[in-house]
């Protein structure tokens, strides 16, 4: 591969975040989607980050925009569709944890298709990330997403890939279908524990890490919630413990790690170390509320370790 001008190129859905505040009924807003919170994870670790993706040319398509110029994330790849909306969704707090509600049918990144596609910028990162949900939102994202590990196989690109299983968008045996045959195109597989229990059918972690090493990923880190997380390699495995913190939101804990342990990666780390980094990093997101607002930065991060 030639010599990359980013670590990082992610794929997927900017959504507008309205977050309640815990024990009251109004909302704050803020920054989601997994693929852009990764984004801005990675960034703020110090990786050079691009952004694939389709907003409206609307108020929240603009404060994407102003949000990602001032992380630092190139938004060369981001298109601006007049006909389509920019995604919402809400976050509601409850004894029984968090609750989603999305507001994204016809969504601009939604209509992407293969053709909206950078191919030179896909040859020109280290790292392609998208995730289940990616794909899940439409037909013709869906067909985005395989064109785009298609296309970074190709140029040699590593791969990564989060199923982040969402069944209010598809149902389980669709989305066992797609993710699988995402996950045998990457070389770094995110999965968290609950959604690869429902996916693979087994129980217990180190059946799931060999599972998705059986599929052909380079890596594993089968994250486990307050347990940490299980990294594996065909040679080793090691389960790095998480940190304790006290929490008040987890909205976007899961995609934090992902961006800080593949920022660790792109910089030549090997994956354990790169995982207590991204333990870290998730830790410190849940001690404030919204996805992006509590995301450290690599100094928070090393003076929190």
């Amino acid at each position: 591969m030639p010599d990359a001008s980013l670590d990082l190129l992610c794929l997927g859905e900017p959504l507008m975040e309205l977050n309640q505040v815990r024990g009251a009924k109004h909302y704050l807003p803020g920054f989601g989607g997994d693929t852009s919170n990764c984004a801005v994870a990675a960034a703020r670790q110090g990786a050079r980050v691009g952004y694939v993706t389709a907003v409206g040319e609307d108020t929240f398509g603009n404060a994407f925009l102003g949000l990602w110029k001032t992380e630092g994330i190139d938004t060369s790849c981001v298109l601006r569709t007049p006909e389509s909306h920019t995604g919402l969704y809400l976050v509601s707090h409850s004894e029984d944890g968090h609750e989603f509600s999305y507001f994204r049918s016809g969504s601009a990144t939604s209509r992407l298709t293969p053709e909206d596609l950078p191919e030179n910028r896909i040859s020109a990162t280290r790292i392609l990330h998208t995730s289940g949900i990616s794909q899940a939102i439409s037909t013709s994202a869906c067909d985005t997403v395989f064109h785009a590990l298609e296309l970074a196989q190709q140029q040699g690109v590593r791969i990564s890939y989060d199923p982040n299983l969402r069944l209010k968008l598809w149902p389980l045996d669709r989305a066992r279908a797609v993710i699988h045959e995402a996950m045998r195109q990457c070389s770094i597989a995110l999965p968290g524990i609950e959604d690869a229990k429902l996916l693979t059918g087994l129980e217990q972690p180190k059946a799931i890490v060999d599972f998705y090493l059986n599929l052909g990923a380079e890596v594993v880190a089968l994250t486990l919630g307050p347990e940490g997380v299980l990294v594996a390699t065909p040679e080793q495995r090691q389960q790095i413990p998480g940190y304790q913190v006290e929490s008040v939101d987890t909205t976007g804990a899961g995609d934090t790690f992902d961006g800080a342990f593949l920022a660790e990666l792109a910089s030549g780390c090997d994956p354990f170390a790169a995982a207590r980094h991204a333990n870290a990093a998730a830790a410190l997101a849940t001690t404030g509320y919204g996805a992006v607002v509590p995301m450290p930065t690599r100094s928070q991060v090393e003076t929190f370790l």
